[in-house]
């Protein structure tokens, strides 16, 4: 099995997957129910890439609580603690995960569902680059945001303020990084679920690695 010296936490960000609440901008093209039902599958292959990369525990931070039935699956499933976000944004559930989990372990990654594209060797890379004494690590994202965050430390002024959802939030953590005078490193841009076009995307791959032969 990979193993490190690094002590790491994989905490997963994630919403309950209800019909009309997740995945809105691909309602148009897969229905309310069509989104939701995409949201969970995310879900659940992001937490087969958090628990099969070896790193360590694996923690679902839900939203708006973990008494939905889909989390109870999830934490069964797959062996994860449930642990509701808490913050009025995104960013200070953050920086509230972040705060927490790093009075226990040393490093911290939280990743999101949207990426489908991010693998285990994706978050390995990630936790040997905080082991090299790094205070943070990101994986952008296309569309200006990033997929993954890593961190050794944690300082609020990481997330406040920050225009969540927009194509500047990457752009805005890394003037965040500078004046915070930290240590950092970017890997491999990646892209995210989000638009019809993504959903093709994602679709096209599946189908050309369904089609390929065995080696």
């Amino acid at each position: 099995m990979w193993s490190t010296s690094c002590d790491a936490l994989t905490i997963v960000f994630a919403k309950a997957p209800r019909a009309g609440e997740v995945k809105t901008r691909l309602i148009p093209l897969l229905g309310a129910e069509g989104a939701a039902a995409l949201h969970g599958q995310l879900l659940h292959r992001t937490l087969v890439t958090a628990t099969n990369a070896g790193l360590g525990p694996v923690e679902l931070h839900c939203a708006p609580d973990d008494n939905h039935p889909f989390f109870f699956d999830c934490g069964r499933r797959y062996g994860v603690a449930l642990v509701p976000q808490q913050g009025s944004d995104l960013g200070t559930r953050l920086c509230h995960a972040f705060d927490e989990a790093l009075t226990r372990h040393s490093k911290v990654i939280i990743i999101g569902t949207d990426c489908p594209v991010l693998t285990t060797q994706h978050l390995r890379n990630t936790q040997t680059v905080l082991a090299e004494g790094n205070d943070a690590v990101l994986i952008p994202a296309e569309d200006g945001g990033y997929v993954l965050i890593g961190l050794a430390r944690c300082d609020a002024r990481l997330f406040d303020g920050i225009a969540w959802g927009s194509d500047a939030v990457l752009a805005a953590t890394r003037e965040r990084l500078k004046a915070l005078g930290w240590r950092w490193r970017e890997l491999d841009t990646l892209w995210d679920i989000d638009r019809p076009e993504d959903y093709r995307r994602w679709s096209e791959l599946v189908i050309e690695s369904e089609s390929s032969p065995l080696a």
